[in-house]
């Protein structure tokens, strides 16, 4: 089911003071509406036709693990380096 947005208005000052208050509880001004409407939600509309409303509504799906199999890993092959003592004679064959 589609969610809508809700628009209220309120004054501008008591929303900053309300989210600073909130602020310090770790939670929001948005979470706590969300909170309170859902708890009218469930106080408001009888638990019958929160079933019916809800029967719409399955639970999400549990995302699936990618399953992994040995045979598809194979071993990273780094490139040759070559040892110190040959770079040090290549430097001296230079100058």
């Amino acid at each position: 089911m589609a969610n809508i947005e809700i628009t209220l208005s309120f004054d501008e000052n008591k929303h900053r003071a309300l989210e600073f208050a909130l602020g310090k509880e770790n939670t929001t001004v948005r979470e706590r509406l969300e909170q309170s409407l859902s708890q009218l939600y469930e106080q408001a509309v009888p638990e019958p036709v929160r079933e019916y409303v809800e029967s719409f509504n399955p639970p999400p799906a549990k995302p699936k693990r990618p399953v992994r199999s040995a045979s598809k890993q194979q071993p990273k092959v780094e490139p040759p380096q070559a040892a110190p003592s040959a770079i040090a004679s290549e430097n001296e064959k230079e100058v």
